[in-house]
C-alpha cells in the first residue's frame, strides 16, 4: 500500500488546526514568505496570512470545519473545505465551501489559493441585499473591502 505524500500531512495538520481554531498551528504550516488568496481578503502574503487566521479564529462563532479529497504530490496539493459559522455583522449562519489550492516548497505551503461562490456566500450571510446584489462587482469590492479594513485594524491593534 502506498503511503501518501508528506505534503498530504501538511495539509491534514492545517486544517485539523483549523477545526481546533488553533492558529498557531496553522501558521507553522505555511512558508515566511507564504501567498494566500480568497474571494474575500484578496492576496496576503506573510505575516499578512497568518495573521488572518489568527484574528478568524479569534473571532469564530458557532465554528465548525469538515475537509475532504485532500491530494497532494512534491509541488502542489487541493482540498475541499466547508466552514459553518456566524457571521458576527449579522448574526446569519453561513455554509461555505472552499477549494483551495496549495503549492509547497521545502515542505510547507508556500502558496494558498481559496475559491468559494462570493454571491452563495453574500446571501447566506447578507441576507435579502446579498441575494439581491450579492453577484455584482461593487458588493464583491465592498466585501473585500469591509474584510480587509478589518484585518489591518486587527494587525494595528496586534501590533503587527
Amino acid at each position: 500500500m502506498d503511503q501518501p505524500h508528506p505534503n498530504v500531512n501538511v495539509i491534514l495538520d492545517f486544517y485539523r488546526a483549523f477545526q481546533r481554531l488553533d492558529a498557531e498551528a496553522m501558521a507553522k504550516c505555511y512558508t515566511d514568505d507564504v501567498v494566500f488568496s480568497d474571494p474575500a481578503f484578496g492576496e496576503l502574503k506573510g505575516d499578512a496570512a497568518r495573521d488572518m487566521w489568527r484574528m478568524l479564529a479569534q473571532r469564530a462563532e458557532g465554528f465548525s470545519l469538515t475537509f475532504s479529497d485532500v491530494a497532494a504530490d512534491e509541488r502542489v496539493g487541493q482540498a475541499q473545505w466547508t466552514a459553518t459559522y456566524r457571521f458576527s455583522r449579522t448574526g446569519r449562519i453561513v455554509v461555505n465551501r472552499i477549494e483551495a489550492r496549495f503549492a509547497f516548497r521545502d515542505g510547507l505551503i508556500a502558496e494558498h489559493r481559496d475559491v468559494f461562490d462570493v454571491w452563495r456566500w453574500a446571501r447566506q450571510a447578507l441576507g435579502v441585499k446579498g441575494a439581491l446584489l450579492g453577484w455584482t462587482p461593487f458588493v464583491h469590492r465592498a466585501i473585500r473591502t469591509q474584510a480587509r479594513t478589518t484585518l489591518d485594524a486587527y494587525r494595528a491593534r496586534a501590533g503587527a
